[in-house]
């Protein structure tokens, strides 16, 4: 890399900074609150299924129906993304969650005669057809701002906004069913996302040149590539890239790992502990609030996992983001075997969010990161398309595949049935542990 391309990380103004930092942050905060209203369903999912007879196998046809449409619609989102840039893709995106969100709110509110599985499965399927439209779009308009050099910091920052998203659904979530009537479990999150996109509205540019700012070479895939953007350039771009689809093959068990854990624990620390629903009830200006907590401890570790895993790529590692998810892999394996073998519901809670540590880090660099680093500004959004596909298709299997092994061999054998996709994710990582971006001619 020669100097002038490595000095353009030193060289951003204080006023530079200061305009990205308003880029980045509504378009983060529109992203948490895709994920409030992308998980709210399942943290509704016992009160729902009880309000209509749901069996899990029937909500579970629901919850899959999501994961893996939005696991298909980065075949369409992706490169469209590229093509009309992502600060136009992520309003099209947070308007259809919009309006999903309400029709399923009032369809639950005012108990319309439909099926209800079909019904929810076919709203749900489109709200995460519409959901996808949010990583493609924060990763295209992030590549333009930050250079190769600097992402490792922004996978960090990825990942707090992905946990912020989950405290939304599960914590602000446990106070929305606890103190008003089921429906405002999707009212509510559609009325805040509304808010934050209109603020993105006005403030969000996808090139600093938008801003009154120079475009500045990033150092990624597209440095000194001068093509013409096109659909047939990005899918190239990112199909043809061995280390693109290694990434995207470790995000696929990424996504397995993650929803085991998040869709599942909940439920093993209430039939192996009796913990029931993890809530606390914390007496506050005179109201008792119910606090969640795995949904804090999410939060918490979310943000300790996505700062650290981009600190250590960019501070140890060159900027290479393998080696360190490869660690975190193995940082779940280690936290898998401690709840198998963990006798209270402490310490299996422990285990359970030092896991969540590192699937968040691991999740932010591979997708949050490595996607506009090898993407390239050109094709972030197809590249984080893939990758974070990926992860959701990951996500179908382990709603399938988790439930049956609980039902064949019991709960204490359910950390085993997710330690084989930390081994698989170690392996593909270290395959491609010194993989870097290189402009105008692949990697």
């Amino acid at each position: 890399m020669d100097d002038a391309v490595s000095g353009a990380l030193f060289s951003h103004s204080p006023a530079f900074r200061r305009r990205r930092f308003f880029n980045w942050f509504p378009l983060g905060l529109i992203y948490s609150f895709y994920y409030m209203t992308r998980y709210n369903l399942s943290k509704a999912n016992t009160a729902i299924s009880d309000a209509y007879g749901l069996t899990n196998a029937e909500f579970g046809i629901v919850i899959t129906a999501g994961f893996w449409t939005y696991a298909v619609s980065f075949l369409i989102n992706g490169p469209l993304t590229d093509k009309v840039g992502g600060k136009r893709a992520i309003l099209i995106g947070a308007g259809g969650t919009i309006l999903m969100n309400l029709i399923i709110g009032l369809l639950i509110g005012f108990s319309f005669p439909v099926k209800i599985v079909l019904a929810l499965s076919l709203l749900y399927a489109l709200n995460m057809y519409f959901q996808s439209f949010g990583a493609v779009s924060i990763v295209k308009v992030n590549a333009a701002w930050f250079h190769v050099r600097e992402r490792g910091v922004f996978g960090g920052i990825f990942g707090v906004l992905i946990s912020f998203g989950y405290w939304l659904a599960y914590g602000v979530g446990a106070i929305l069913l606890a103190k008003l009537p089921l429906m405002y479990i999707f009212i509510v999150p559609s009325l805040l996302i509304f808010i934050v996109t209109l603020a993105g509205a006005f403030l969000v540019k996808d090139r600093p040149s938008q801003a009154g700012f120079d475009d500045f070479d990033t150092g990624d895939a597209s440095s000194g590539d001068h093509t013409p953007v096109s659909i047939a350039y990005v899918v190239r771009k990112v199909f043809t890239n061995r280390v693109t689809l290694t990434i995207a093959a470790a995000e696929f068990f990424t996504g397995y790992i993650r929803n085991s854990i998040m869709q599942w624990f909940p439920k093993y620390v209430d039939k192996v502990y009796g913990y029931g629903k993890g809530a606390i009830e914390v007496p506050l200006f005179g109201v008792t609030i119910p606090f969640d907590v795995f949904g804090i401890g999410l939060f918490l570790v979310g943000i300790a996992g996505g700062i650290s895993a981009g600190w250590l790529s960019d501070r140890f590692f060159g900027s290479r983001r393998p080696p360190v998810a490869m660690l975190y892999y193995l940082g779940i394996a280690l936290c898998l075997v401690g709840l198998f073998l963990a006798d209270t519901a402490a310490i299996a809670t422990a285990c359970a969010l030092g896991a969540s540590l590192f699937f968040v880090g691991i999740h932010g660099l591979l997708s949050g990161t490595s996607s506009m680093d090898f993407g390239g500004r050109k094709a972030a959004a197809t590249a984080a398309g893939l990758i974070d596909g990926m992860v959701y298709l990951g996500s179908g299997i382990a709603g399938i595949f988790v439930g049956g092994a609980i039902d064949l061999f019991g709960w204490h054998a359910w950390p085993l049935v997710i330690l084989p996709a930390t081994v698989v994710g170690m392996v593909l990582t270290y395959l491609i542990r010194d993989a870097l971006p290189k402009g105008s001619g692949g990697h």
